[in-house]
């Protein structure tokens, strides 16, 4: 396992800097490419023929109904559907041209790389400086751990409000604060990309306008990929955004996520390609 997790680390790498030096020539460049991906669960279609690209060091958001896939989608590009019993996951999801799926690939250290951060604040019962440090502890990672532990919280723009407080638990935290400090503990692996699925829908528009505000600050040296069902921060913070619809068979029992359309996000919100697209951005349809 660790020559494994060794090797997929060392291939991502080297193509991680191509892709970065390419990216400084002013090319934009596809982080992930997805062709055909789809997910059952248990044989039954979730999302399917799902194609397209999500850019580094920019914002792709992903919109649309309930039950339309969106989180499904988001969880394969980090394998987190591998830990859901009854998950298969089709077509190709390539990370830095490396098949996330291939036989060689170390789940563990995709999810190091790809870091996520989920609906609702889930800190762990320990203190902040604890949850900060536990990623960085359990990888072993190398360097002073009081340095990685600031870093995150600097990178989460969390250091000024907590760095007098950093042995005191993360539950006496704010909801707002709750969720950066997630943000801070997925930053302190070092990842390439951060998800985040719903990252400010139990939070109030306060606490919605700082995440909104790191996510600008972070895609200088991060890719982040949001799902979201907030129109308006969609427009607000995203550069590309992927819009998908629910699709019912025959019996209109089972539902099947597929994107509808996929373009610049000041596209898809003031002249879209499909009429069901434009539909949803104007409300006319749920």
């Amino acid at each position: 396992m660790a020559t494994q997790s060794l090797r997929t680390a060392v291939v991502i790498e080297k193509r991680a800097k191509e892709d970065a030096q390419q990216t400084q020539r002013g090319a934009r460049q596809a982080i992930f490419k997805l062709d055909g991906v789809g997910v059952a669960y248990s044989g039954k279609p979730a999302v399917r023929d799902v194609t397209f690209d999500i850019g580094k060091n920019e914002i792709t958001a992903l919109i649309g109904p309930s039950g339309c896939g969106k989180s499904t989608l988001i969880r394969c590009l980090n394998r987190m559907n591998d830990l859901i019993p009854g998950a298969e996951v089709s077509g190709g999801v390539h990370y830095h041209g490396q098949d996330l799926y291939g036989p060689d690939v170390d789940a563990v250290e995709v999810r190091k790389r790809i870091g996520m951060v989920f609906q609702k604040p889930n800190p762990f019962p320990k203190s902040i400086y604890d949850n900060i440090a536990f990623g960085p502890r359990v990888l072993g990672m190398k360097g002073d751990m009081d340095e990685i532990v600031e870093s995150a919280l600097q990178h989460a723009a969390l250091w000024d409000e907590v760095k007098d407080r950093l042995k005191t638990n993360a539950f006496g935290m704010s909801g707002g604060q709750q969720q950066r400090l997630c943000i801070a503990r997925a930053l302190a692996v070092s990842p390439d990309v951060i998800l985040m699925d719903e990252p400010c829908s139990a939070l109030d528009p306060i606490s919605t306008g700082k995440i909104e505000d790191l996510m600008l600050d972070l895609k200088r040296d991060y890719s982040i990929v949001i799902v979201t069902h907030n129109m308006q921060q969609a427009a607000r913070v995203s550069d590309r955004t992927a819009f998908f619809t629910v699709e019912l068979d025959e019996s209109e029992k089972n539902r099947t996520g597929r994107v509808v359309e996929f373009d610049d996000t000041e596209k898809i919100f003031t002249n879209p390609s499909d009429p069901r697209t434009e539909a949803y951005v104007t409300g006319k349809v749920g």
